[in-house]
């Protein structure tokens, strides 16, 4: 009698324990240093495209969603770490990356260009970077493209947030940034503070650096939530959802091919 006491304590707190499990809320975590994607208002509130469809992906997989913050190259090593469960910060899906975690299917892409001053006269090659200070997001595959492709001519200053890149391009303490595209329009140039800049060179799309798409980044072992997130994914670009938050955002088709 005490076993099967003992036996039924044991089943009954594992059932409790899967409950709670089941309850708890799904950590995003974002670095919100991304406008307009991701970025927290005056109050401390999480906004932005990613935001929105993440609240978006969650209501339709009903799954209790929550925010935490975390640096950008910091993102990974706290999902692995489980202090967080999925990364929803514009990430894009490289095979690097395939390598430590599962990513949903795309929810953007886009590809990647050169910022700088109209009257530089800089052209995107090595002779024309030689010796230029280019600036870029620590730990994306923005620093990584400008590290291998042109870290031996150029000079790479690498920092955690990409505001901080638009102040020093902007003040003349970098020569040239490098980002995403649609990035960089609408919250550099597109703003007083990217008025005498302009895109220079071709768009960069190549997909061992550029990825194929943006995604949310979820741990290996978690693919019953990829694939919830897959399907809500799904859901909203079929009912009109996605394009109705793309459109408070963008005036081009944010998606991709």
């Amino acid at each position: 009698m005490k076993k099967q006491l003992g036996l039924g304590l044991i089943l009954a707190t594992a059932m409790m324990a899967n409950v709670q499990a089941a309850d708890k809320p799904v950590r995003l975590a974002s670095d919100f240093t991304y406008p307009p994607f991701n970025y927290k208002d005056a109050n401390g509130t999480p906004k932005g495209f990613d935001i929105e469809i993440a609240d978006a992906l969650c209501q339709e997989a009903k799954l209790d969603c929550v925010w935490v913050t975390q640096s950008w190259d910091g993102l990974i090593p706290s999902l692995l770490a489980r202090k967080s469960d999925a990364i929803m910060a514009s990430m894009r899906i490289t095979e690097e990356r395939k390598q430590r975690v599962l990513f949903t299917d795309k929810y953007y892409q886009t590809p990647a260009r050169f910022v700088a001053r109209n009257d530089a006269g800089i052209s995107i090659d090595k002779a024309g970077l030689e010796g230029k200070k280019i600036g870029v997001q620590l730990g994306t595959i923005h620093d990584r493209y400008v590290t291998d492709i042109y870290g031996e001519v150029a000079k790479i200053q690498r920092y955690t947030g990409q505001d901080e890149v638009y102040l020093d391009l902007s003040t003349g303490r970098l020569d040239a940034a490098f980002g995403n595209s649609d990035q960089l329009a609408l919250a550099f140039l597109d703003k007083e503070q990217g008025k005498d800049f302009e895109f220079v060179g071709e768009a960069v799309t190549d997909k061992a650096y550029i990825g194929e798409g943006t995604a949310l980044a979820l741990r290996k072992t978690d693919k019953a939530l990829a694939e919830k997130f897959n399907k809500a994914i799904q859901t909203i670009r079929e009912n009109g959802t996605y394009d109705r938050i793309a459109g408070k955002y963008f005036k081009f088709d944010i998606y991709g091919e």
